[in-house]
């Protein structure tokens, strides 16, 4: 499986060949360094890892820090492993070697989006499941317009069964988008155009995998 790493830049829509304005979000893919080549003789599958983002030297542990190093680079923010990375690269991809978004990608491909979605904090049932709420201001009810309702009942089970809907922590979790097209490549920029939406908030790291 090939991808890059990426940072989301934001949102825009183009119109498409048949005269559809399409939304589409902007990323940044790349360039991304190549800071460990795993086979199956020596790890027992066959992966690529990719480094992305700059990062300050006395904010990285010395593990990584000599990590890097052995990659002849330095520190990166984001290290992502890809196993089985494309055959067109095999033989090609080298210790400190470079990965672009247009040797990887091409307009008219689909991709999958993988970034860690917004967090919302503390949310209740309404918001965060779509709950229609209890009813009406009226028939006697009071303050309880967006409240569960009913969570189980009496004698028996004489509990709440496990994973029922309740108001909790929303957000902030690994969201995967699957099947979005590569509406158009910048390589002199590095950026990548795909439409729909992609998790998480601007400035973001998204993974994209083919």
């Amino acid at each position: 499986m090939s991808g890059i790493i990426g940072k989301k830049v934001g949102m825009t829509s183009i119109f498409s060949a048949d005269g559809r304005n399409v939304a589409c979000t902007l990323i940044e893919a790349g360039p991304c360094v190549v800071t460990q080549v795993k086979n199956v003789e020596t790890d027992g599958y066959s992966a690529v890892q990719l480094g992305f983002g700059e990062r300050k030297e006395k904010n990285t542990p010395k593990p990584l820090i000599g990590h890097f190093k052995k990659a002849g680079t330095t520190p990166k923010h984001k290290v992502v492993e890809f196993r089985d990375f494309r055959v067109e690269f095999e033989g090609q991809v080298d210790l400190g070697a470079t990965v672009k978004s247009e040797e990887v990608f091409k307009e008219g491909d689909f991709v999958d989006a993988i970034g860690t979605s917004k967090g919302k904090g503390f949310q209740g049932v309404v918001k965060r499941h779509g709950f229609g709420g209890v009813g009406d201001a009226t028939h006697g009810q009071h303050n309880r317009q967006r409240h569960p309702g009913s969570i189980g009942a009496c004698s028996w089970p004489s509990r709440v069964f496990k994973g029922l809907r309740m108001a909790g922590r929303m957000g902030g979790d690994r969201v995967k988008v699957v099947n979005l097209k590569v509406m158009k490549i910048y390589p002199e920029k590095n950026l990548i155009l795909v439409s729909g939406s992609v998790p998480g908030p601007k400035n973001s790291y998204v993974i994209l995998e083919k």
